[in-house]
């Protein structure tokens, strides 16, 4: 979950913003602050944000390709009469395990990869080349450290197990694909290279289409805060902003392992800069989201509420809303809610007409 912050802080807000635990909220809740005494709304039915999303031809075109060559297997044209090389793109499928324990992430079952493209940890790569397709081998490996991907998995010896199910044939474009190979991909209703291109072209779409209403939506509160006029801010908003992000910058800056002051750096300031900086944001942005809630009835009733955090509780897995909460108040998650429920308004007014369906 994450609060909209500025495309300089984006990276936190990915990370969880809202979940960082900063304990109950303190004093006047924000949906029963008197918010007009704190700022005074720009026009946000006229804001200069147009654009669209955007299907890059060429990605579309390796999406294409890419999920073409998953459809190669040894029985329909996949090369299984030589060894692996350098070069070579091979359909592979793999277990990785630690200790004799299957690790989350990695295993997976009829994957591309190109030997040599240095996608895998080292060694893996390295290790296929001299493997008849159809052979099983063990790739005693380790993973580097610091590795981001999993700290937890960072300098640890494993064994991967892996088979190489076919090398692929050399396919350059779509002049080179043939429609028997598609139906083996296994892609419902997708049976020719044509259908597959559109299916590529579709999927493509709607990725940048929910790109772009994120993107939007960030243009928005850029453009929108700076239009309203503020008083002096509520300082325990203020203070209760800066403990989440207090708390977010340390988990990022441990999952990167670096220190704080250094994850601070790369947004060209200090950490106390930074939190004075991004609180001051941040609490600007909530007093603008809940002004618009109040203006278009867009606020978080109770049981809207509850309901909320019910779907949002089983979607996370938790047994029960209480679990899900942890230190976090409830009305933590009612801003959260409202603020997403206030930038999907905002966002409708300068979508495109051309919305997948």
């Amino acid at each position: 979950m994450g609060k909209k912050m500025g495309t300089a802080a984006a990276v936190l807000a990915a990370a969880g913003f809202l979940l960082a635990g900063c304990g109950a909220q303190k004093n006047t809740p924000l949906n029963k602050l008197d918010v007009d005494q704190y700022v005074t709304l720009a026009d946000y039915n006229n804001l200069s944000v147009t654009a669209g999303p955007v299907v890059d031809e060429e990605a579309w075109e390796q999406l294409v390709l890419s999920t073409y060559l998953t459809g190669f297997t040894p029985d329909n044209g996949g090369i299984t009469d030589r060894t692996v090389e350098t070069g070579d793109t091979v359909n592979i499928s793999y277990t990785g395990t630690k200790d004799g324990v299957a690790f989350d992430g990695g295993t997976a079952d009829g994957t591309l990869l190109t030997i040599g493209s240095n996608q895998y940890i080292s060694g893996f790569e390295d290790g296929l080349v001299g493997v008849m397709p159809g052979e099983t081998v063990d790739l005693d490996l380790t993973f580097p450290d610091p590795y981001p991907n999993n700290p937890d998995l960072a300098g640890q010896p494993v064994v991967f197990t892996v088979t190489v199910n076919c090398i692929v044939p050399a396919v350059n474009d779509s002049a080179d694909m043939k429609d028997e190979i598609v139906p083996d991909i296994g892609i419902d209703g997708v049976s020719t290279v044509e259908e597959l291109r559109q299916y590529a072209y579709d999927y493509m779409y709607q990725t940048a289409y929910d790109d772009y209403v994120l993107n939007l939506q960030d243009a928005i509160l850029e453009e929108l805060v700076p239009q309203c006029v503020f008083g002096e801010l509520p300082e325990y908003m203020v203070e209760d902003n800066k403990a989440l992000l207090t708390k977010n910058l340390e988990d990022e800056a441990s999952y990167y392992g670096v220190t704080t002051e250094e994850y601070a750096s790369y947004y060209g300031m200090s950490v106390e800069e930074f939190l004075n900086y991004y609180g001051d944001l941040s609490t600007k942005q909530d007093l603008a989201c809940q002004a618009i809630a109040n203006r278009e009835n867009l606020n978080i009733s109770d049981e809207e509420l509850q309901t909320l955090l019910e779907q949002s509780a089983s979607y996370a897995g938790y047994t029960d809303v209480k679990e899900f909460l942890g230190e976090n108040s409830e009305e933590l998650y009612r801003n959260y809610f409202m603020t997403n429920k206030v930038l999907d308004f905002l966002a409708q007014k300068y979508l495109p007409d051309a919305q997948p369906e």
